[in-house]
């Protein structure tokens, strides 16, 4: 009876270890990434047929699908982007084993690729406008005052200063109303102001 209940132990034990190792294979040749809101199950060679599986935080299925995996790698792709970020499981189950991984979705930021021109202005006065132009890498700044009806530049130069620079501009019997400022930088970032 002893000598039975080893081997029916012994058995036992096996068996877990095989299927501990058969759920360890299917993790072996199986991965799932997420990118963004994209997510990306790869099944490797020797899975065979498989079901894989998008499941949402609560469990709730939301997308299933049937995989034959013959002699290549088979790249299963997911776009999630109709759906919240967050975590997502992805469930991937043959005739003999199962795993599930966890992914997180996460907006893209968008790049940036250079700031803007940063230029301001004001009224001084009745005659006389201020502009203040900061951050710049390179000096070089050309300053255009404008009429706003037509357009007509009524004066303009160059400003070299590395940095940045403020500077008051006198307008002799035209209001600031009536006038805007064009700032184009070495770069060919423009501003206008309009006051």
């Amino acid at each position: 009876m002893k000598t039975l209940f080893t081997f029916a132990l012994a058995g036992l034990l096996a068996t877990g270890a095989l299927a501990s190792n058969d759920n360890e294979d299917l993790m072996a040749l199986s991965d799932a990434r997420a990118k963004f809101k994209k997510v990306n199950v790869l099944l490797k060679e020797g899975v065979g047929k498989a079901k894989v599986a998008i499941l949402d935080q609560n469990g709730k299925i939301l997308h299933q699908r049937r995989v034959k995996v013959s002699d290549q790698q088979v790249l299963v792709p997911y776009d999630l982007n109709d759906m919240p970020c967050g975590e997502y499981q992805v469930k991937i189950s043959t005739e003999d084993e199962e795993v599930t991984y966890t992914v997180e979705t996460f907006e893209k930021t968008p790049e940036i690729r250079e700031y803007p021109l940063m230029a301001y202005g004001k009224v001084i006065d009745g005659e006389t406008i201020n502009l203040a132009v900061i951050g710049l890498a390179e000096p070089g700044v050309d300053v255009k005052i404008r009429y706003e009806d037509s357009d007509k530049v009524i004066y303009a130069e160059t400003i070299n200063h590395p940095d940045g620079f403020r500077k008051d501009y006198k307008l002799e019997g035209v209001n600031p109303e009536d006038v805007y400022l064009e700032v184009t930088d070495i770069k060919g970032r423009t501003r206008i102001l309009h006051f």
